[in-house]
């Protein structure tokens, strides 16, 4: 469904993108991770036609960003991170305006305002004012406003900032819904919980460049080894190395070995010949942000 070829962008002496390739398959929804500054936010700006000015192309169901960007735009539903609302209007204003701009009139305008509202879980506020409305009503309806005219391809920039578990889990319920109907949809977020829960693959952007991509089952396979996590008191460098490489990890410690249930044995042993007692010993598996930060040395929340 999605091509991206060779894509870079310099903004004076910072190198946004450099040299970015993937692929992303249709009715997937394809998950793109990284700190703050990473360059996000600049790929889907140049995929929803935003940024005009670029290196290399995109490739939309065929079709070339660069040659045909108004036949890439329509079919796109591009939800920007900054929520772009007229706050003294209605929310149903709101879909009207927003409707129009993409072509639709008339009988068809009004009834897809009144399903969004209703997809949205805003139906009992439609005839409100923006203004009076929380942050996670105006991101559902910031959402709301981009699917209007049922596009293949729904780019969410991280919709789920500053917002209450409950808008959250509705906008969640959105996405599956999108997944279900067969949208493309680009997913872009700094939290790992929320990729890991709606993403079918991912691609990992630090510093303008991609470091890894993937299904989310090829990455966990790749890198995901077992380790040990041991908490507790009396515990140090020293005892846990005889058994494997160690780190520290919160509170505790990270265990690596290529045996981990002959190495908890080992280390069950040795905690009762020196009566130690620990408050957690278990396998651990390196979740995504694990995996980022191996890969780059960089926190996912690092601006």
């Amino acid at each position: 469904m999605i091509e991206v070829v060779n894509v870079s962008k310099r903004y004076d002496s910072i190198q946004a993108l450099d040299g970015i390739q993937f692929n992303i398959q249709r009715g997937s929804c394809f998950g793109l991770v990284g700190p703050n500054g990473a360059g996000k936010s600049t790929i889907m700006k140049i995929l929803s036609g935003v940024l005009q000015s670029f290196e290399g192309d995109i490739m939309v169901n065929d079709h070339s960003v660069c040659k045909e960007r108004l036949k890439v735009k329509q079919m796109i539903g591009y939800i920007p991170q900054d929520i772009c609302l007229e706050e003294t209007l209605t929310a149903k204003d709101n879909l009207i305006y927003f409707g129009s701009l993409y072509g639709l009139k008339g009988k068809i305008l009004q009834e897809r305002s009144e399903e969004i509202l209703e997809q949205i879980g805003l139906k009992d506020r439609g005839k409100d004012k923006v203004f009076t409305f929380s942050g996670g009503m105006k991101r559902r309806l910031n959402i709301g406003c981009a699917l209007l005219h049922n596009p293949a391809i729904v780019i969410m920039d991280e919709p789920t900032v500053g917002i209450d578990p409950q808008s959250r889990n509705s906008i969640f319920s959105i996405i599956n819904q999108l997944k279900e109907n067969g949208s493309t949809i680009i997913y872009s977020s700094h939290y790992m919980e929320e990729v890991e829960q709606l993403c079918d693959s991912i691609g990992l952007i630090d510093k303008g460049k991609l470091v890894e991509c993937g299904t989310m089952a090829e990455l966990h396979h790749k890198y995901n080894k077992p380790s040990l996590f041991i908490s507790g008191d009396r515990l140090d460098n020293n005892m846990l190395s005889r058994h494997g490489r160690v780190e520290t990890k919160g509170n505790g410690f990270l265990l690596d070995s290529e045996d981990p249930l002959e190495t908890l044995q080992g280390l069950i042993a040795e905690f009762r010949n020196h009566n130690i007692e620990p408050r957690r010993l278990e396998l651990y598996h390196p979740r995504l942000e694990d995996i980022f930060f191996n890969l780059t040395g960089t926190q996912l929340r690092d601006s």
